[in-house]
């Protein structure tokens, strides 16, 4: 098993904090340009939001493809693989002729864009020994929020000067170069074990997962977490975008350089789990995630911003620590552990517009926080229960 911070932890880690990078660089470049691409097409901000929506749920929809698909052939080729692929479809992007291509463009991207999220944390958990694997998962999980701080960034400045096309050109020769280099610094796997795909048998591992409630409940508290936060990003570009704030696209890009709060408490998050249990820092994730909420209910531009800083330090505390808990907890078939995971995962990115659109429709961005408090309880309730509930489980299933 690799250690913490040797030279192959090093090069492995580095390989897959870019592939991160690379897919989160893709998926979200669109975000600030919805306001915009409102207006272009004549939508609602409900239909605009499906460019956001239909890649999260084919994402979602991919992870149970190429989650278990990892258990048998490796996980190492699909990352490869599908990492060129959402390069490719970058560049399709930038030549769609209408809304409805770039929907459907979106969904395939969507569900190649799955492919190295489904095995990332299964591959370290094959490879790493249990404090390389912490410390890997935080700044695995960091390399999430730079990939999407670059992909808005790019998304809404190229997309202000040249047009979403331009955007998506730019990503899309981005994505290939970090492909090429992903590629060369992967190692090859030296302890995973094949097994043989069975239909059957994969549908039994899921099944498994999911009866299993210490890993439901952390399915639950992920997915529920990200509807709130990744949804929250996009109420608020069209809260900027009207007056008083008035933010042209290339501004609304700039806004999620609050990731950067994200990447300090994921960096963070193996620290604290040499003093605290990984539930606690789960509630304490959700509770800064509150806060972070009730802040942005400010007029004033810095105070939102500081707000949704806030906001990224609780929730990626939070994932970093749900993610990990799972790949830990998983009894076996941890590539379908993680990528149940992050089924609920993006399945709740995908569903967060349907419950904050009312919220917002009846009492703007007051409205989405109202919203956003009443989910982010039951997840604090949940993570209270993991709390109290581990070391009973554990004792309880020692006795079985």
């Amino acid at each position: 098993m690799i250690s913490a911070r040797s030279p192959a932890w090093w090069r492995a880690t580095l390989a897959l904090c870019l592939g991160s990078i690379l897919v989160f660089f893709n998926l979200y470049a669109p975000q600030p340009l919805l306001p915009d691409l409102r207006q272009t097409y004549g939508v609602s901000t409900l239909a605009v939001s499906l460019i956001m929506s239909v890649a999260t749920l084919a994402l979602a929809g991919a992870l149970l493809v190429f989650g278990p698909l990892s258990d048998a052939i490796g996980r190492g080729g699909i990352m490869r693989v599908t990492l060129l692929l959402t390069g490719l479809c970058s560049l399709g992007l930038a030549f769609a002729p209408n809304f409805e291509t770039l929907l459907a463009l979106r969904l395939v991207q969507g569900f190649v864009l799955g492919g190295l999220p489904a095995v990332a944390i299964a591959w370290m958990g094959d490879e790493f020994d249990r404090p390389a694997l912490m410390a890997a998962v935080g700044l695995y999980i960091g390399a999430n929020t730079l990939g999407g701080i670059g992909g808005r960034l790019i998304g809404g400045g190229i997309g202000e000067f040249g047009g979403a096309s331009a955007g998506f050109l730019a990503v899309g020769l981005v994505t290939l170069v970090g492909v090429a280099l992903f590629w060369k610094l992967l190692p090859a796997p030296g302890q995973f074990k094949p097994r043989r795909f069975e239909l059957r048998g994969a549908l039994a591992d899921l099944g498994g997962h999911l009866r299993h409630p210490l890993l439901l409940a952390a399915y639950l508290l992920g997915g529920i977490n990200f509807l709130i936060f990744i949804n929250q990003y996009s109420y608020i570009t069209f809260r900027l975008a009207d007056e008083p704030f008035g933010l042209s696209a290339r501004w609304l890009g700039m806004i999620f350089l609050t990731y950067l709060g994200g990447t300090f408490s994921s960096a963070l998050s193996g620290r604290l789990t040499r003093h605290f249990s990984q539930p606690a820092c789960m509630a304490l994730g959700i509770l800064i995630l509150m806060a972070g909420t009730l802040i942005t209910l400010a007029d004033s531009l810095p105070w939102i911003i500081a707000g949704l800083t806030v906001n990224a330090v609780g929730f990626f505390l939070a994932h970093s620590m749900a993610s990990s808990w799972v790949s830990r907890q998983a009894e076996r078939a941890r590539g379908s552990a993680s990528a149940l995971y992050l089924v609920f995962y993006y399945l709740g990115a995908s569903l967060g517009s349907l419950w904050l659109e009312p919220f917002w429709q009846r009492g703007g961005w007051f409205g989405v926080a109202i919203g956003s408090w009443l989910l982010l309880s039951l997840t604090f309730a949940i993570a209270l229960w993991l709390w109290r509930g581990e070391r009973g489980f554990e004792r309880l299933s020692a006795l079985r």
